[in-house]
């Protein structure tokens, strides 16, 4: 049994350092000790919002001062255990929306990627730096993403566009969806490459309906002018 936040963590980087594990880039970011990872209490709650967009503030200036690449940072939720997609993606979108708007009130939109979650060019962004997300959590119908707490894996954008650049992306994608087929089963049916269509569909793992429409709403940033009105 699992009783503190240190085992939790060990227990998360054990799962995603499986030698099955589908994500090459995530255990390389293991393997190369770039993964920071905090534990919360609830998904459902907002009370750790600000110590979470702290960390990941602090990731940001990390991963922008070194030059190597694959750098993860995980978000790992005690609770609630039991959620079922549609609850975590539920969950999921709520907490994302919160720490947007906590952004917002410092931040612009990171404007290499689109802030519209309808927009094929669509990527999550905190302190003008846009991320993947990846979430994991226990009642997922995909075993890549079964890991025993709620999870949201944030992974920088930027470094896929560098893979891309590089020519490294098609070679590391072919062999992460040739794992995945073999650890799952299946292949994501929602998965897409950036450009193709809106990576909001990715972000929970569940697979929606083609009428389906992200809750996500990016607000302005807050202008100096207007904060006493």
């Amino acid at each position: 049994m699992i009783n503190n936040d240190t085992e939790i963590i060990e227990a998360y980087k054990a799962f995603i350092g499986n030698r099955v594990f589908p994500c090459i880039a995530a255990r390389a970011a293991l393997a190369s000790q770039h993964i920071q990872c905090i534990v919360a209490d609830t998904m459902a709650c907002p009370k750790d919002d600000r110590t979470i967009l702290d960390f990941l503030y602090h990731f940001i200036d990390n991963y922008r001062a070194t030059a190597t690449n694959f750098h993860s940072a995980a978000i790992i939720f005690k609770n609630p255990k039991g959620c079922n997609e549609e609850e975590f993606d539920s969950l999921l979108w709520q907490r994302l929306q919160a720490l947007s708007d906590l952004d917002a009130e410092n931040y612009d939109y990171d404007h290499r990627v689109d802030s519209d979650p309808a927009s094929a060019h669509f990527s999550f962004s905190l302190k003008q730096e846009a991320f993947f997300i990846l979430g994991l959590h226990p009642g997922t119908n995909r075993p890549s993403r079964k890991f025993s707490y709620p999870t949201l894996a944030f992974n920088p954008h930027q470094e896929f566009e560098k893979l891309r650049i590089t020519h490294h992306y098609e070679p590391m994608k072919e062999v992460v969806r040739k794992k995945d087929l073999l650890y799952s089963g299946s292949i994501n049916p929602m998965l897409k490459d950036f450009g193709e269509a809106s990576e909001a569909t990715q972000y929970s793992g569940r697979y929606y309906s083609s009428d389906w429409q992200c809750p996500f709403i990016r607000k302005q940033k807050l202008e100096m002018g207007n904060q006493n009105q």
